[in-house]
């Protein structure tokens, strides 16, 4: 079930938002459950083949992996910081990865084998369920934390709703047990603020989701189809809108995603950790991953960067391992060339920036001027991108790797000039209207750049854990800032109301595809 759509907004939300508060009398754990039932419903809504019957083979999937991880998280945390204990967390954790890898990667690595031997062995499609990455993250982290000793007891129904609570369940954010299961277990009050910030959260999330990310979609995907298919090297104009409308379409679709996680969780008093935070304001790499998907940066540095050694065995190390990170992080994101070259970049990135940090420190150099910084990272980010959004051709029917090298090279030699430095075409080549794609993304880089963000828009009633990191949440109020009164509920009806002229049709997260 999608966010964006009239089942999920007009039925599905409100009928578990009443469920849920017709049961805040009861027993908590019957509250519990409720929202159980309606994280399940949500999830077994989707059908990876709507040719074909429903079939609740992905719904056992996923209630088998959690029966299996609380089972084995509730033994290690019997045997925590013991070598029994580490043993058995190397079962739990291979045997999450390995389910994770059959369906994410045997498709791949078995199309490598084909390659490589010229054989003609032929295997059945294999369907990535939806939400894997992110639930067996999730699991794999409390497993470890099981062993660390830092964490407790949870009845299995507190356990199942820390991973199937459907806001976060489909594409993060990767939130924490730490951070969860206090705020279950806490009575409700102040029902009607939460109530009026969820809301309003919510309608900024669609808003950015439907009327900017869907609209910049129609200017980047013929471009990059444009240039996947062969047919002409797309011109130096065309190769730079389709770059930038895809920039700030992946901004809005996963700024707009991350919005209406936090607003949706916000309706049912809980606060989610903080994801997004204007990363194309960021003045370097490593400012950009402080901003960009923040839980899975944490989740990379915290079980995967440290355990590796981190900066703890010097500098060549601290390279390596940043590179491994980033690299691991773009296979994460899908098995390819494409995801795999936009993880080298952001890896390639990172370690000029902590040489650039160490060299400037060495010398006592000023930083780089603020709005110098903000565009050299920007543009850094993205040519990464490219690879990112020609990854996409890599997978279904008739993706291949040879589609996604040549939209990558087809898109970055363009954006070089090295087919010329013609705008964009003549009217007869045309796959986009001019004056349409430059409008979006004036619009898109304005916003993106220049507006506060919905966490500042909000701050002062603290609408994620961990804003505190990025300013004083309660600092002088600004005469722009979110109140709780007609006039900005009334700004939230038009919003409302320009959102729905705009759905006409449904479309996918992007982050939904990993």
């Amino acid at each position: 079930m999608l966010f964006n759509s009239y089942i999920y907004l007009l039925l599905f939300l409100p009928l578990a938002l009443l469920g849920f508060q017709f049961l805040q009398r009861s027993p908590i754990r019957v509250a519990f459950g409720w929202l159980v039932l309606v994280s399940l419903i949500f999830y077994g809504w989707w059908n990876p083949d709507p040719t074909q019957p429903w079939s609740p083979f992905y719904l056992v999937l996923i209630l088998g992996s959690c029966v299996g991880n609380y089972f084995f998280g509730r033994f290690i945390s019997g045997q925590k910081l013991t070598p029994f204990g580490k043993k058995i967390l190397t079962v739990g954790v291979v045997a999450n990865l390995g389910l994770l890898g059959y369906y994410k990667y045997a498709g791949f690595l078995i199309g490598l084998f084909k390659a490589a031997t010229g054989s003609a062995v032929q295997v059945p499609e294999i369907l990535l369920p939806l939400a894997i990455s992110f639930f067996t993250f999730l699991q794999i982290a409390y497993l470890v934390d099981a062993y660390r000793g830092e964490t407790e007891e949870y009845h299995f129904t507190d356990y199942l709703l820390f991973v199937t609570f459907f806001p976060h369940l489909i594409a993060g954010p990767l939130v924490h047990h730490k951070e969860m299961m206090p705020q279950f277990a806490q009575k409700r009050q102040g029902r009607s603020l939460d109530l009026s910030i969820g809301l309003t959260i919510l309608v900024l999330g669609l808003f950015k989701k439907v009327v900017l990310a869907d609209s910049l979609a129609l200017s980047a995907t013929p471009i990059f189809n444009m240039a996947a298919s062969g047919i002409r090297p797309p011109t130096f104009g065309e190769a730079w809108a389709g770059a930038l409308s895809y920039t700030l379409q992946l901004y809005f679709d996963f700024s707009g995603y991350s919005d209406m996680a936090i607003g949706s969780a916000r309706l049912f008093g809980i606060r989610f950790p903080l994801n997004f935070h204007s990363p194309y304001k960021a003045v370097s790499v490593v400012d950009f991953w402080r901003r960009w998907h923040m839980t899975l940066s944490r989740f990379l540095r915290d079980y995967l960067y440290i355990p590796l050694g981190g900066n703890r065995k010097g500098k060549a190390r601290r390279y390596i391992n940043l590179m491994l990170t980033m690299i691991l992080g773009g296979i994460w994101h899908g098995a390819g060339f494409a995801f795999l070259l936009w993880g080298f970049l952001h890896g390639l990135y990172l370690c000029i920036n902590h040489g650039w940090a160490a060299f400037r420190k060495k010398r006592n150099l000023a930083p780089l001027p603020k709005p110098l910084a903000i565009g050299l990272t920007f543009l850094a980010v993205l040519i990464a991108w490219v690879p990112f959004k020609a990854g996409s051709f890599e997978h279904g029917a008739d993706g291949s790797t040879a589609k996604a090298v040549t939209a990558t090279s087809a898109m970055l030699s363009s954006m070089v000039g090295a087919h010329g430095f013609t705008g964009l075409p003549e009217m007869a080549l045309l796959v986009v209207k001019p004056k349409r794609v430059w409008k979006l993304v004036i619009v898109g880089l304005v916003v993106a750049l220049l507006l506060p963000n919905t966490q500042q828009f909000l701050r002062r009633y603290r609408p994620a854990l961990g804003l505190a990191e990025f300013g004083n949440p309660t600092g002088k109020r600004r005469w722009w800032e979110w109140r709780p009164t007609a006039l900005h509920a009334g700004l939230s009806v038009i919003l409302l109301y320009v959102t729905f002229r705009e759905f006409d049709k449904l479309s996918e997260f992007i982050y939904f595809q990993f």
